[in-house]
């Protein structure tokens, strides 16, 4: 199945490390970071979940819950989580998906048969409280996830959602951001955007985060 961005997350029920989960219904109104990892007791997936561990306070303010996916059962979950605790310093709190039979990885597309016909890659999705993919992320086994660029990209759609704005590459919360091209009308802009405009050409203009 191919999933694309604004395509609705497809729902599913699987156990996980904290018993069965029903997709839709455990997300609720909140955003989701939906994530897979190649197996359990593997390095890399060890320090990606501790690093998405101490980030849930800044997940928290944000609105959003984590779900991480392996192929491996509930229960090498659960004994994998004891090892990413005492490794990580840290308490993970957010379920491990189990889907030894790999019905969500098909569902999401996180088995790329040349990389392996088995094991998920680094899949990453940011799903909106109206079950709609927002951004998709996929990395190697190899290579670790960078969860400051997983905030960084949360904070963009938010502000975007809430604002009629653009984020400018490497934008982070509190950078200037930029007025979209379907704004056009001089008196809107004026409204829309009074902490003043810069113009260093006319398609492209700046204006100060609106919320900050």
């Amino acid at each position: 199945m191919t999933i694309r961005l604004g395509d609705q997350a497809p729902d599913f029920e699987q156990d996980s490390s904290l018993g069965k989960i029903k997709f839709h219904e455990w997300a609720g109104d909140s955003w989701v970071i939906l994530f897979s990892h190649p197996a359990d007791f593997t390095p890399v997936c060890t320090t990606e979940l501790g690093l998405t561990a101490k980030l849930k306070p800044e997940f928290d303010k944000r609105n959003v819950k984590a779900i991480a996916l392996s192929v491996d059962p509930a229960d090498k979950h659960n004994t994998w989580i004891k090892d990413i605790e005492e490794t990580q310093k840290t308490v993970v709190g957010f379920p491990i998906i189990a889907d030894e039979d790999k019905k969500v990885s098909n569902l999401y597309d996180m088995i790329h048969p040349n990389q392996s016909a088995t094991a998920t890659v680094r899949s990453l999705f940011v799903i909106d409280p109206k079950k709609i993919v927002r951004l998709m992320i996929t990395y190697p086994m190899s290579t670790g996830r960078n969860f400051d660029e997983v905030l960084r990209v949360v904070d963009a759609l938010q502000l975007t959602d809430a604002y009629t704005v653009a984020t400018p590459g490497n934008w982070k919360d509190g950078d200037d951001v930029i007025i979209p091209m379907t704004v056009q009308d001089p008196e809107v802009i004026k409204a829309k955007y009074p902490k003043g405009v810069t113009s260093p050409r006319p398609y492209l203009r700046i204006t100060p985060q609106p919320n900050k």
